[in-house]
Protein backbone atom coordinates (compact mmCIF):
# COMPACT_ATOMS: atom_id res chain seq x y z
CA UNK A 1 0.00 0.00 0.00
CA UNK A 2 1.13 3.50 -0.72
CA UNK A 3 1.55 6.19 1.90
CA UNK A 4 -1.59 7.94 0.66
CA UNK A 5 -3.66 4.79 1.15
CA UNK A 6 -2.39 4.46 4.74
CA UNK A 7 -3.29 8.08 5.46
CA UNK A 8 -6.76 7.54 3.99
CA UNK A 9 -7.23 4.37 6.03
CA UNK A 10 -6.13 6.15 9.23
CA UNK A 11 -8.52 9.03 8.52
CA UNK A 12 -11.45 6.66 7.94
CA UNK A 13 -10.70 4.66 11.11
CA UNK A 14 -10.36 7.90 13.11
CA UNK A 15 -13.64 9.24 11.76
CA UNK A 16 -15.44 5.98 12.54
CA UNK A 17 -14.05 5.94 16.09
CA UNK A 18 -15.12 9.55 16.67
CA UNK A 19 -18.58 8.85 15.25
CA UNK A 20 -19.02 5.80 17.48
CA UNK A 21 -17.96 7.77 20.56
CA UNK A 22 -20.27 10.66 19.64
CA UNK A 23 -23.22 8.31 19.12
CA UNK A 24 -22.54 6.70 22.50
CA UNK A 25 -22.12 9.97 24.44
CA UNK A 26 -24.75 12.14 22.73
CA UNK A 27 -27.74 12.87 24.95
CA UNK A 28 -26.48 10.96 28.00
CA UNK A 29 -27.00 12.64 31.34
CA UNK A 30 -23.93 13.18 33.45
CA UNK A 31 -23.26 14.86 36.77
CA UNK A 32 -23.23 18.58 37.31
CA UNK A 33 -20.77 21.01 35.78
CA UNK A 34 -18.60 23.61 37.45
CA UNK A 35 -20.33 26.99 37.41
CA UNK A 36 -18.23 30.07 36.77
CA UNK A 37 -18.72 32.90 39.18
CA UNK A 38 -19.98 30.74 42.02
CA UNK A 39 -16.73 30.92 43.93
CA UNK A 40 -14.15 33.66 44.21
CA UNK A 41 -10.57 33.00 45.15
CA UNK A 42 -7.87 35.58 45.48
CA UNK A 43 -4.92 35.67 43.15
CA UNK A 44 -1.54 34.47 44.30
CA UNK A 45 0.18 37.72 43.34
CA UNK A 46 0.91 40.40 45.91
CA UNK A 47 -0.52 43.31 43.92
CA UNK A 48 -3.98 44.72 44.52
CA UNK A 49 -5.50 43.27 41.38
CA UNK A 50 -9.07 42.06 41.41
CA UNK A 51 -9.71 38.47 42.50
CA UNK A 52 -9.88 35.79 39.85
CA UNK A 53 -13.08 33.83 39.42
CA UNK A 54 -12.61 30.09 39.15
CA UNK A 55 -15.35 27.59 38.32
CA UNK A 56 -16.41 25.43 41.25
CA UNK A 57 -19.23 22.98 41.72
CA UNK A 58 -22.04 24.49 43.70
CA UNK A 59 -25.17 23.43 45.47
CA UNK A 60 -26.65 26.92 45.24
CA UNK A 61 -29.55 27.60 42.87
CA UNK A 62 -28.48 28.70 39.40
CA UNK A 63 -28.67 32.38 38.51
CA UNK A 64 -31.15 32.15 35.62
CA UNK A 65 -32.64 34.97 33.54
CA UNK A 66 -35.37 36.93 35.33
CA UNK A 67 -38.81 35.39 34.99
CA UNK A 68 -37.58 31.84 34.39
CA UNK A 69 -40.24 29.59 35.96
CA UNK A 70 -39.19 26.60 38.04
CA UNK A 71 -41.22 23.44 38.44
CA UNK A 72 -42.63 22.40 41.81
CA UNK A 73 -40.57 19.20 41.82
CA UNK A 74 -38.04 19.58 38.98
CA UNK A 75 -37.21 21.69 35.94
CA UNK A 76 -35.92 20.57 32.55
CA UNK A 77 -33.88 23.54 31.35
CA UNK A 78 -33.05 23.36 27.63
CA UNK A 79 -30.52 25.60 25.91
CA UNK A 80 -31.18 25.78 22.18
CA UNK A 81 -30.57 27.94 19.14
CA UNK A 82 -32.72 28.97 16.19
CA UNK A 83 -31.13 26.77 13.52
CA UNK A 84 -30.57 23.65 15.62
CA UNK A 85 -32.45 20.62 14.25
CA UNK A 86 -31.82 18.37 17.30
CA UNK A 87 -33.19 21.19 19.48
CA UNK A 88 -36.66 20.72 17.99
CA UNK A 89 -36.62 17.00 18.75
CA UNK A 90 -35.36 17.70 22.27
CA UNK A 91 -38.12 20.28 22.76
CA UNK A 92 -40.75 17.67 21.88
CA UNK A 93 -39.26 15.03 24.19
CA UNK A 94 -38.87 17.39 27.15
CA UNK A 95 -42.36 18.89 26.70
CA UNK A 96 -43.80 15.38 26.56
CA UNK A 97 -42.01 14.36 29.77
CA UNK A 98 -42.98 17.59 31.53
CA UNK A 99 -46.60 17.04 30.51
CA UNK A 100 -46.66 13.49 31.79
CA UNK A 101 -44.77 13.91 35.10
CA UNK A 102 -46.58 16.13 37.63
CA UNK A 103 -44.61 19.03 39.06
CA UNK A 104 -42.00 19.05 36.26
CA UNK A 105 -41.60 22.17 34.13
CA UNK A 106 -39.87 22.45 30.73
CA UNK A 107 -38.11 25.77 30.14
CA UNK A 108 -36.30 26.62 26.91
CA UNK A 109 -33.65 29.34 26.80
CA UNK A 110 -32.29 30.71 23.53
CA UNK A 111 -28.52 30.41 23.87
CA UNK A 112 -27.88 33.21 21.39
CA UNK A 113 -29.82 35.76 23.45
CA UNK A 114 -28.42 34.72 26.84
CA UNK A 115 -24.69 34.41 26.18
CA UNK A 116 -23.81 35.49 29.73
CA UNK A 117 -25.76 32.54 31.17
CA UNK A 118 -24.34 30.18 28.54
CA UNK A 119 -20.78 31.15 29.41
CA UNK A 120 -21.35 31.04 33.16
CA UNK A 121 -22.91 27.57 33.02
CA UNK A 122 -20.35 26.17 30.58
CA UNK A 123 -22.81 25.35 27.81
CA UNK A 124 -20.67 24.31 24.84
CA UNK A 125 -23.29 23.13 22.33
CA UNK A 126 -26.98 23.04 21.66
CA UNK A 127 -29.11 21.36 22.67
CA UNK A 128 -27.93 21.07 26.24
CA UNK A 129 -30.44 20.00 28.88
CA UNK A 130 -29.99 20.69 32.59
CA UNK A 131 -32.09 18.90 35.18
CA UNK A 132 -32.76 21.18 38.14
CA UNK A 133 -34.31 20.17 41.44
CA UNK A 134 -37.15 22.13 43.08
CA UNK A 135 -34.70 24.71 44.46
CA UNK A 136 -33.12 25.32 41.04
CA UNK A 137 -29.90 23.41 41.74
CA UNK A 138 -28.38 21.55 38.78
CA UNK A 139 -28.31 17.80 39.39
CA UNK A 140 -27.57 16.48 35.87
CA UNK A 141 -26.87 17.64 32.33
CA UNK A 142 -26.91 16.19 28.86
CA UNK A 143 -25.27 17.60 25.74
CA UNK A 144 -27.13 16.52 22.64
CA UNK A 145 -30.63 15.16 22.16
CA UNK A 146 -31.65 12.82 25.01
CA UNK A 147 -34.28 10.14 24.59
CA UNK A 148 -37.45 10.02 26.68
CA UNK A 149 -36.06 7.10 28.70
CA UNK A 150 -32.85 9.02 29.46
CA UNK A 151 -34.82 12.05 30.68
CA UNK A 152 -37.09 9.89 32.87
CA UNK A 153 -34.03 8.11 34.32
CA UNK A 154 -32.41 11.47 35.14
CA UNK A 155 -35.63 12.65 36.82
CA UNK A 156 -35.74 9.49 38.96
CA UNK A 157 -32.70 10.81 40.82
CA UNK A 158 -34.46 14.10 41.55
CA UNK A 159 -38.07 13.21 42.26
CA UNK A 160 -38.95 11.68 45.64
Amino acid sequence: MTAGAWVLLAAVVGALAFGAWRAYADGRFRGTHAVKGSGVTSTSSTDDSSPSVEPVETTAPLDLPAGTPLGERATLLQFSSAFCAPCRATRRVLADVAGSVPGVEHVEIDAEHHLDVVRRLGILRTPTTLVLDARGVEVARAAGAPSRQQVLAALDGVLP
